[in-house]
């Protein structure tokens, strides 16, 4: 789709106010400019709806479940009433669990930690790490990385019809990939997973902030997203899906808040009596500010629109990848091809550029914050690079000559809080680096590129 094309589709919309919007940082060569938050896919910056609500409530902050005083009893109606605002945000079903966790890591290792007896994992080679590594306890198939969305169904399908029939199984699955942006076929995978007796958990970090999730519309067993992700800060998460393993697993810490009633035994020893609602894996003093953080951010991407929030967001997708193919250096990562459906998230290399060098030189020479590396998704990264695991070389030397093979890629994102103007000027400063090189000189410091002083 070309950018007049998505500006003709684009809804009028403005970029909804975030923090830091106005904030200024000095270039190496002089002066300030207005940052550029290009880096939305590692931690987007906060709603200013969000910050706005967070302060209102602050005076108000007390103990949670635990006390008989007016700012107790508020804060434990706030942090009920988040859970149910995140339900509503999903689309839960009426019997489904919320639990708040500190991330979408925590979230999938909490469920990890749920797995009945001699389960089996399916994961993809393609998933983040938060996705890929928590199922050290269960019997896991990796499976290749597909080429095209119905590579994805009929690789999972395959690999489902070879399992044990009568035994546990689940599927765990991104629904926007951190590294290529592109939408995985949910829908169609959960349908597999059912078809074969096996469960299926989706990983909507990097969906959730971009397009509406429906649990009960995609027919997924469990969801977990990071709210640092969808414009909340404060280090919070949510698992929310089917009760029954959550119920049945011991909880995921043991301590106050989990536990309903603990008695004494003659022998010396103690007996518990575990909570069965999501209480039973929330031990200790919830991130109350964390949860009302989701919830509120919840409440400003509902009320904002998503239809419109992501109409917007094809266009600066547009801008960016016509602006990019314009550079023949640049070489865009994908799994499954141009024309597929994605968020405002992607990665790509330069020919003769280092990565790291190219990032560092977006930051102190144009403002613009990226990210460069393999993105906590080093099989997939590799995968699309065509590289074997190696040390990066030093950033000021080109990391790969042309026609030889990229370590690291560089990734863009972007979503609801980034104006045009910052796009136009990442397009812009690809453009200038590429033809004019850096102004600056650069070198490795314990691991990362700088700028020499």
């Amino acid at each position: 789709m070309s950018v007049s094309t998505a500006a003709a589709d684009q809804t009028v919309c403005a970029p909804l106010p975030v923090l830091g919007r106005d904030v200024t940082v000095p270039l190496v060569t002089g002066g300030e400019v207005t940052y550029a938050a290009l880096d939305y896919a590692a931690s987007a910056p906060a709603l200013q709806r969000v910050w706005d609500d967070v302060a209102a409530y602050a005076p108000y902050y007390g103990s949670v479940h635990r006390g008989a005083g007016y700012l107790s009893q508020l804060s434990t109606d706030l942090f009920e009433n988040a859970r149910r605002t995140v339900a509503e945000f999903l689309d839960c079903r009426g019997d489904d669990q919320v639990v708040f966790t500190r991330s979408t890591t925590d979230s999938l290792n909490l469920l990890a930690a749920t797995l009945p007896a001699d389960c089996q994992v399916f994961v993809f080679e393609t998933e983040h790490h938060a996705s890929l590594l928590p199922w050290k306890d269960a019997r896991v198939t990796y499976l290749d990385a597909p080429r095209t969305p119905h590579q994805v169904v009929t690789a999972l399908e395959r690999a489902l019809a070879d399992r044990d029939p009568y035994g546990p199984a689940l599927v765990c699955v991104t629904g926007a990939s951190n590294v290529t942006g592109e939408l995985w076929p949910v829908r169609e995978l959960a349908a597999a997973a059912h078809a074969h007796g096996a469960r299926i958990v989706l990983d909507a970090a990097q969906l959730a902030p971009h397009h509406p999730v429906s649990v009960r519309d995609l027919d997924v067993d469990w969801v977990a997203f990071s709210g640092h992700k969808l414009y909340a800060p404060f280090g919070s998460g949510v698992l929310a899906g089917r009760a029954d393993w959550l119920r049945e697993a011991e909880p995921y810490l043991a301590g106050g808040g989990a536990s309903r009633k603990v008695t004494r035994r003659t022998d010396g020893g103690v007996d518990v009596e575990w909570h069965e609602s999501a209480a039973r894996h929330e031990a200790g003093s919830p991130n109350v500010i964390g949860a009302y953080s989701i919830a509120s951010a919840c409440k400003a991407l509902t009320e904002a629109g998503f239809d419109t929030l992501v109409a917007r967001e094809r266009y600066l997708i547009a801008k960016v990848r016509e602006g990019l193919a314009e550079v023949p250096e640049v070489r865009v990562l994908s799994l499954f091809g141009d024309d597929a459906p994605r968020v405002g998230v992607i990665s790509f290399v330069v020919e003769g550029w280092n990565s790291s060098h190219f990032a560092a030189a977006l930051s102190a020479e144009y403002g613009i914050g990226v990210r460069d590396g393999l993105f906590c998704a080093h099989p997939l990264v590799r995968t699309l690079l065509g590289s074997d695991p190696q040390t990066q070389g030093e950033c000021g030397a080109p990391e790969a000559a042309p026609g030889e093979k990229s370590l690291n890629a560089i990734r863009v994102s972007f979503g609801a809080g980034t104006p045009d103007e910052h796009v136009e000027r990442f397009v812009r400063a690809v453009k200038e680096l590429v033809r004019d090189g850096a102004k600056w000189n650069y070198r490795t410091e314990e691991g990362r590129c700088v700028p020499a002083v």
